[in-house]
């Protein structure tokens, strides 16, 4: 499931900076607009059946602001991030009915990672999706001597997504929070207890 927070703007207008240079306001280019939740969601599927994760999972769309909150919160780092990796603590039941965990994503980051990248904001995005899915199916750079790097790197072969987070930055990517509680619809994450691992960058 892909959910927008509400204080996201999805397609910003260019700094006063670039708009005063311009001769009036200019749109935000496309590859660079926020993807529908339609197109992340048939992503979704498509990555967590190649992660062979299962249960549910959440993504949620949101700003720089609130994600900071999130990471001072769990992760005790003042600071925003680009994703953040809540997996569920395993509940009995069919795997069907099993919730995996949430994603959070801050989407100016992503942005800004796609600018430096030179890449459409939906393959950032993407590939963000795709290391947090590695997250919560249990995978740790930290601390796997290279598995999830190895992983990682075969499944964006197969899902087509250019350099993953881990190349970018050596080994210090995702956060990941444990247990966590679920996002629902037109709310936000209130209280996943206290940080375990760090999977992500700073």
């Amino acid at each position: 499931m892909i959910l927008l927070d509400p204080d996201l703007d999805p397609d910003p207008a260019p700094a006063p900076a670039a708009q005063a240079a311009a001769s009036g306001p200019q749109p935000i280019p496309r590859n660079l607009r926020t993807p529908s939740a339609r197109t992340l969601a048939r992503f979704l599927a498509e990555a967590q059946s190649a992660v062979r994760l299962r249960g549910q999972v959440t993504v949620l769309l949101t700003t720089d602001a609130a994600i900071r909150k999130l990471n001072r919160r769990f992760r005790a780092k003042n600071k925003p991030t680009d994703v953040l990796s809540f997996p569920a603590e395993v509940m009995p039941g069919p795997p069907e009915s099993r919730i995996a965990g949430d994603l959070a994503i801050s989407v100016p980051t992503a942005r800004r990672q796609a600018i430096e990248q030179g890449h459409a904001l939906s393959i950032e995005i993407k590939v963000l999706i795709l290391h947090g899915l590695l997250h919560l199916a249990g995978y740790d750079h930290e601390i796997d001597n290279g598995k999830m790097a190895r992983r990682e790197q075969k499944l964006r072969a197969q899902l087509a997504l250019p350099q993953g987070l881990i190349e970018r930055s050596g080994n210090d990517r995702v956060p990941q929070v444990s247990p966590p509680r679920r996002m629902r619809p037109g709310s936000r994450r209130t209280a996943p207890a206290a940080p375990s691992r760090r999977s992500a960058r700073p």
